[in-house]
């Protein structure tokens, strides 16, 4: 993933938006109701995996190791020399995504120093050349969807080790001074990269079934950057679609100005005020997380996020129309570590009872506003409406203001237990809280309306 490059990303927005937008090809057009049914499995799943992985588990200091330690090929060279993880058993991996909650697991195939974990033809650069010697896409695909879990494949457009990746910002490996980076980039053709971009994603895409989602990175577009033109981002959306028709797709291939380059945008490490929008217009989101500061790996970082504020995270996600993309970073024996391990079962606990308040729901219709210290989630099709109290009320009783003949039950869903509540007018009163608070991270009320 994109580091704290704050600038980086400002640069991309305003470039990535040109001066009209662009039309969209025949081989891009669709109705609406052909792409609401692309998302149908989507906005109901709400919740995925991401998982960080590659040589930089060995290190154990940021999956940006190489750029943040201007680490030279071939120092780096001793990872891929010593890549076993010989515990790697995915079928783990893919149990303990189920019991999250996660209805989708998003690998990352290729991250920037270049490092796959298929056995490409393009490249020796590979897990299958490494002491591992397996293709570690293959099990993880086969493990996760034995689970009924949806596959979904990471892949970076930037590539630190490939010869002809062109020399800019970001490669740890540039020439300090411009003229000498300039000279050193006449032996670099990135029409070549551009085509071993194009052939490894024809075979991560033909070889390993449906793949519901692809979440390329990242586009930095600008003075010594790289944006749509450098990845030939039309052509290589056309390739995926045609691939894959029925796959989503994220904004990072910086054809932002289109309405058919790209399916959901991206907010990373940061919650969006409101369902953000494009051209005034809601748009499917999703937002990328870590338990802690890294992506990759990080056996030294020491902030995490508790239980408690994991589950917080996926509920104002879902109030907010979107959903969430929570990363675990396997170590290089290839296991999860407790911290990891921990969280997960955190969160386990908490779906196995308020799980309907996530899948399939999403921002409260705008009639019902949220008490203060609490989220809503709602469910359309069920209409039921998830009230999530983060601050249990002291004298058992809460206000809805405004949700007057709108109830027909009410109970706290991790049990069941009736709720009784009395209508004034327009307000309803929640009237028999219980006195303590319900034994779970964040208790839910949910409501059945008329």
């Amino acid at each position: 993933m994109r580091k704290v490059f704050l600038f980086l990303l400002i640069i991309t927005n305003f470039n990535s938006v040109f001066s009209q937008t662009a039309e969209t090809p025949s081989w891009a057009k669709e109705t609406k109701e052909q792409k609401e049914k692309r998302f149908e499995w989507w906005t109901n799943d709400r919740f995925g995996m991401f998982i960080h992985w590659g040589i930089y588990a060995l290190p154990a200091r940021h999956e940006w190791i190489k750029h943040n330690e201007k680490i030279p090929d071939e120092k780096y060279q001793r990872y891929f020399d010593n890549f076993n993880p010989d515990m790697y058993n995915p079928k783990e991996w893919a149990k303990k995504a189920k019991d999250a909650g996660m209805k989708y697991a998003v690998l990352t195939t290729k991250h920037h120093d270049g490092f796959c974990l298929w056995d490409s033809k393009h490249t020796d650069y590979k897990a299958t050349n490494t002491p591992c010697g397996k293709d570690l896409v293959k099990l993880f695909v086969d493990a996760f969807r034995a689970e009924g879990i949806r596959i979904g494949f990471y892949y970076s457009l930037i590539d630190w080790h490939h010869p002809h990746f062109p020399y800019d910002n970001l490669h740890p490996n540039k020439p300090k001074e411009a003229e000498e980076q300039a000279k050193a980039n006449e032996k670099r053709d990135i029409k070549i990269y551009r085509k071993y971009m194009k052939d490894q994603l024809t075979e991560i895409l033909s070889n390993y079934g449906q793949i519901d989602e692809l979440f390329l990175d990242f586009s930095y577009p600008g003075e010594n950057g790289k944006g749509h033109e450098d990845w030939d981002s039309e052509g290589l959306i056309k390739l995926i679609r045609s691939l894959q028709p029925q796959i989503l797709i994220d904004d990072r291939a910086d054809l932002k100005n289109t309405e058919w380059g790209w399916d959901y945008v991206t907010p990373e490490q940061s919650m969006p005020k409101e369902w953000p929008t494009e051209n005034g217009k809601r748009v499917p989101w999703e937002t990328c997380q870590t338990f802690s500061g890294s992506w990759g790996y990080y056996r030294d970082e020491h902030s995490w996020k508790s239980v408690h504020q994991l589950v917080l995270m996926l509920i104002e996600t879902v109030s907010k129309g979107g959903n969430l993309l929570l990363n675990v970073g396997p170590t290089a024996r290839g296991v999860f570590d407790d911290r990891a391990n921990d969280r997960l079962e955190g969160i386990a606990k908490w779906m196995k009872f308020h799980d309907r308040s996530i899948y399939g729901c999403t921002q409260a219709p705008e009639e019902f506003k949220a008490p203060d210290n609490c989220l809503l989630t709602y469910n359309q099709k069920t209409k039921r409406l998830y009230l999530h109290v983060l601050e249990w009320p002291t004298f058992q009783s809460l206000s809805l203001p405004g949700y007057g003949g709108k109830i027909k039950y009410a109970q706290l869903l991790n049990d069941g237990s009736e709720i009784r509540y009395r209508t004034n007018n327009d307000n309803v009163t929640l009237t028999s809280l219980p006195v303590g608070r319900p034994d779970v991270e964040i208790p839910v009320i949910e409501l059945i309306l008329e």
